[in-house]
């Protein structure tokens, strides 16, 4: 049994880079055009476009640049601390001061490329209100 939806509005639309989105966003920069700023402070990500006008206030990255960041910051981090472990043997407080300043640093640099990446490939896929065929009718 085969299932077939007919999807004219997605078939007609032209299709988008989910790689030069992502890429794009992760340097905080439109995924439309990759010239315009994505956020207008930390971590809020501007209504629209300042360049191409390209509407971006549709995203639900919601917990997933925390999740993914962690994961990123603890694969760098956790061999690191092995690493220096092995080699130079520091003291406890040592480890506790590097550490915590170097995850903390890693955290906040990451947080938002990794936000811009996810807003990113959600625009390229067409996800939440950014296909302007099926916008959402409470937005």
């Amino acid at each position: 049994m085969t299932l077939a939806i007919d999807t004219p509005a997605l078939s007609l639309a032209e299709p988008r880079s989910w790689k030069q989105a992502m890429w794009r966003g992760f340097t905080c920069h439109c995924p439309a055009c990759g010239k315009g700023a994505m956020f207008d402070k930390y971590l809020n990500v501007v209504h629209s476009c300042d360049v191409c006008g390209e509407e971006l206030h549709h995203h639900r990255a919601d917990d997933a640049p925390p999740y993914f960041t962690m994961m990123i910051v603890g694969h760098i981090v956790v061999p690191l601390v092995l690493v220096v472990e092995k080699l130079w043997h520091p003291d406890l407080s040592v480890h506790f001061m590097l550490w915590t300043a170097v995850t903390l640093s890693l955290t906040f640099a990451l947080l938002p490329a990794v936000k811009g990446a996810i807003v990113g490939l959600q625009w390229a896929n067409r996800m939440h209100g950014f296909d302007p065929a099926h916008r959402p009718e409470d937005e």
